[in-house]
């Protein structure tokens, strides 16, 4: 595997990828947040698990900015350090295959704990599983990389969202009053579905915490393998995205120009339609199959092309922020990544969960409205952008990362990427 020998340029490297890292934690919370307050559904749509008055606007900004985009820039941003971890194994004179395997199995057990613990939401587990694959073709040239991922990658989703085209057909003529009494008892039946989910996934957000963990093993043991299964045709492909964009320069190398370019034709092509699918389903009072599909599928490439947008335009504007106080503490964000995203769980449990002040969805008192979210996402990005500073001020690592580390390579002195 290639290395960049020259150190300055490794060092701004692996600085921005940490302000990136830093940005792309805080805006997963501004999606996850939804999660944390309600049940699995509710981040899917403004109408579940109920309509609210207000609930709309914050779900259609966080639908154009950050659904799809965030997880899909955090998921180029771990293909892109494995890399990274592998050159310093190399350079240890470390197996970086034996490495990166002893290290993504911890991280699989990293992501169960956090599932069966804390939150239905992990993503820690489907990034180790699809790690372990991705290293099958670490070794590629990033043109062989990007040759393999990106039709993968459109393919599959596409293939995907033209099997939800007959569904949403369907549901239209439903609400249309027009489809036949077969669709309209599916339909019916699809509802009744949501609703058992639904009131599944407030029973868990309602119970103390041992009582929680026993709800969530009892109902779902496999979720996080079944989630990674539904999803392994994004998180591989955007992995081994991510892996060939480091190694052609992109987040150290490229020009100023080139930067702005793909930032502003990567946002502008992907927002463009991202806008006129939320413009229909605001105008058709959000169709539940049809947000399904949209936020599952449909609006994938669309999410690739805002998330490469996204990078390309932090990091052409890095430089220029890199010693200003938001720079340093969206850098030292980044490089607590993990901590930070473990850390959000247990802030947001505490607030809503039923072992904490019991303000979700599920809690026995209404709960706070939907509306209220973006004060808490304020709260999180706080906390986040706060305590790292002080942190690697005192200690190399975030605590997580440290210990992440030192399970993974207990004999290694490895950079901490």
């Amino acid at each position: 595997m290639a290395e960049d020998l020259n150190p300055h340029r490794s060092h701004n490297r692996i600085e921005a990828l940490d302000f990136l890292r830093g940005v792309a934690v805080l805006g997963i919370l501004a999606i996850n947040i939804t999660g944390f307050w309600g049940p699995s559904l509710a981040v899917f749509s403004p109408a579940l698990p109920y309509p609210e008055a207000g609930a709309d606007g914050w779900f259609a900004l966080s639908f154009v900015l950050f659904e799809g985009k965030m997880r899909a820039l955090f998921t180029l941003l771990f293909g892109a350090s494995m890399v990274l971890f592998a050159q310093a194994a190399e350079r240890q004179g470390i197996d970086p295959t034996i490495a990166q395997a002893r290290r993504l199995m911890w991280l699989m057990l990293f992501g169960y704990l956090h599932f069966a613990l804390l939150w239905w939401g992990d993503i820690l587990f489907a990034y180790a599983l699809c790690g372990l694959v991705a290293l099958l073709f670490a070794h590629q040239s990033p043109q062989r990389l990007l040759a393999m991922a990106v039709p993968f990658y459109v393919l599959a989703q596409g293939f995907e969202a033209l099997l939800d085209l007959p569904g949403i057909f369907t549901e239209q003529a439903v609400l249309a009053g027009t489809a036949p009494d077969t669709d309209m008892a599916e339909q019916a039946a699809m509802m009744d579905r949501i609703a058992a989910l639904v009131a599944q996934d407030n029973a868990v957000l309602n119970a103390g915490f041992f009582a929680a963990v026993r709800l969530r093993l009892a109902q779902s043991a496999l979720q996080p393998l079944t989630s990674t299964i539904s999803n392994f045709t994004e998180t591989l492909p955007l992995m081994l995205i991510g892996m060939a964009l480091l190694r052609i320069g992109m987040f150290s190398g490229w020009q100023r120009r080139k930067l702005a370019l793909v930032a502003v034709s990567g946002i502008g092509l992907g927002i463009l339609p991202t806008v006129l699918a939320l413009h229909w389903l605001m105008a058709h009072n959000w169709p539940p199959r049809a947000m399904f599909a949209a936020i599952e599928h449909g609006m994938a490439v669309p999410h690739l092309l805002m998330a490469i947008g996204y990078a390309a335009g932090l990091v052409l504007v890095f430089p220029h922020v890199q010693a200003t106080a938001m720079g340093l503490r969206l850098t030292a964000a980044g490089r607590c990544a993990f901590t930070n995203y473990i850390g959000t769980t247990v802030l947001m449990g505490a607030i809503f969960s039923g072992w904490g002040l019991g303000l979700g969805t599920g809690g026995p008192e209404p709960a706070l409205p939907r509306a209220w979210l973006p004060a808490f996402v304020l709260l999180g990005w706080a906390a986040m952008l706060v305590w790292p500073r002080w942190w690697l001020a005192r200690y190399r690592q975030g605590p997580l990362e440290a210990l992440w580390r030192r399970l993974a390579l207990p004999r290694a002195n490895l950079a901490t990427h």
